[in-house]
């Protein structure tokens, strides 16, 4: 549910826009609110689990997540639904670091491990794909706001489920230290580099209202590195956990697939919809075979990962992400699904599937248990401060690349050129994040614990 309400509003987004009056540059922060306060507060929600327990922590996210689905879906302007948005990543960084942390205690490190992780990263990587799926159901036949409704009924039942089933689960340390101070100091200075990354397109990258915010920015994030380093009694990151090779790996390939990865649902769904003209029922139908391939590849990396390593494993993903991405690059005003979508689509859907399972082992073992938290916090961060500052970097150069062609081009053409060019730069990333998984992880030996 968690993963899936970031890319369930894709295919609403069109129906979002015409209800609520959001302009094509602000359309993406109906994404964006949700994946910076999720990526902020993860590692506060993942300290909180190893704190103070990881059921309460879990049962608690949960209650926000709900609460929060009920108001966004209720939302009367484009304000209300981005404030909603943003509280629902504050309860899905609550509940997703306790949801892993759980497993990565409850499990013993190895095989019996890995096949839960498996499971989980599934559930992760087919959440993204599926949400286009089932939001093109509801809204087409219901209606946009039912993509925010149908989480109520089931955060209820996973709260009270995990009241019968789940173990308190809370480490050593006594409970009352909480690095607020980290948490609202990093996710003020993702949301300001976003802010100015999204505003380029209309101020331009060297304005002094955009090189001002990015300096914002920047200045938020050190601070957070000081609170990190010198100030805070039960720092968000200690910033010795970074001496883990293999985990420092993890969470930089983990943040390229994001960049890719939340780009590539967003602008495919755009494509269906304004191009090609799919209804929203049939731009969710489109991702069916992508995400029946994401779940049938992470059963098999998770075996793979056992046999030859998680580098290994995440090199291959990557590889076929980025390769994936460069061919959706080849999108056509005169497209058809099973050229210009499909055939891309299984590509880089094999490629998440080889992804997800072995970078989530890699970023987790070794790991001490009463830092399970702080591990899982940090590669669901890593994810989604990537896929948040991926897309707003792809979108703004998309729509860049749409405005400056606008006069010799119709805007259907314009549009689908833009999309080209965000699709070009999603496959740099990939790639990138295939070498990093090749030099940093591809010959690293099981990490101890840090």
């Amino acid at each position: 549910m968690v993963i899936l309400d970031v890319s369930i509003v894709n295919v609403a987004l069109p129906s979002i826009r015409a209800e609520l009056g959001f302009s094509a540059a602000d359309l993406q922060w109906v994404v964006n609110a949700y994946t910076l306060t999720f990526a902020g507060f993860l590692l506060l929600g993942g300290r909180a689990a190893d704190l103070i327990g990881r059921r309460f922590v879990f049962i608690a996210g949960m209650a926000v997540f709900g609460m929060a689905s009920l108001v966004g879906g209720f939302a009367q302007d484009d304000t209300m639904l981005v404030g909603a948005r943003a509280a629902q990543g504050l309860g899905g960084a609550i509940v997703a670091p306790a949801s892993l942390s759980i497993l990565t205690t409850t499990f013993t490190e190895g095989s019996e491990r890995n096949r839960a992780l498996g499971l989980w990263a599934a559930m992760g990587g087919a959440g993204g794909a599926a949400g286009a799926l089932l939001g093109g159901v509801l809204t087409q036949w219901l209606s946009w706001r039912w993509i925010l409704f149908i989480n109520v009924p089931i955060g209820l039942g996973a709260a009270l489920v995990a009241m019968r089933v789940l173990a308190a689960g809370r480490g050593k340390r006594p409970a009352g230290h909480f690095d607020l101070a980290g948490a609202i100091t990093v996710t003020a200075g993702l949301v300001v580099l976003t802010y100015a990354i999204v505003g380029s397109e209309q101020h331009g990258w060297g304005s002094v209202r955009t090189l001002g915010l990015l300096a914002v920015g920047a200045a938020l994030l050190a601070g957070f590195a000081l609170v990190e380093a010198r100030l805070a009694a039960e720092p968000l990151v200690p910033l010795r956990i970074f001496g883990s090779r293999q985990l420092t790996g993890a969470n930089l390939v983990v943040f390229l697939m994001g960049s890719a990865a939340f780009a590539m649902w967003y602008f495919v769904s755009l494509y269906l919809q304004q191009v090609l003209r799919f209804s929203p029922i049939e731009a969710g139908l489109s991702f069916l075979p992508m995400t029946l391939t994401i779940v049938a590849c992470s059963q098999i990396a998770s075996r793979l990962t056992g046999r030859i390593g998680a580098g290994r494993v995440l090199t291959v993903g990557m590889s076929s992400i980025g390769a994936g991405m460069l061919l959706f690059a080849q999108v056509r005003v005169e497209g058809t699904y099973i050229v210009d979508v499909l055939a891309p689509s299984l590509l880089t859907a094999m490629g998440l599937g080889f992804s997800f399972v072995p970078v989530t082992i890699a970023a987790t073992s070794g790991v001490a248990g009463a830092e399970a938290g702080l591990a899982s916090g940090l590669v669901n961060t890593s994810r989604q401060v990537g896929g948040s500052l991926g897309l707003a970097l792809l979108a703004t150069f998309a729509t860049h690349r749409s405005a400056d062609l606008a006069g010799t081009l119709d805007p259907v053409g314009a549009l689908t050129e833009g999309f080209q060019r965000a699709f070009v730069l999603g496959g740099i990333l990939a790639l990138l994040g295939a070498a990093a998984a090749a030099g940093l992880l591809a010959r690293q030996p099981a990490a101890q614990p840090v």
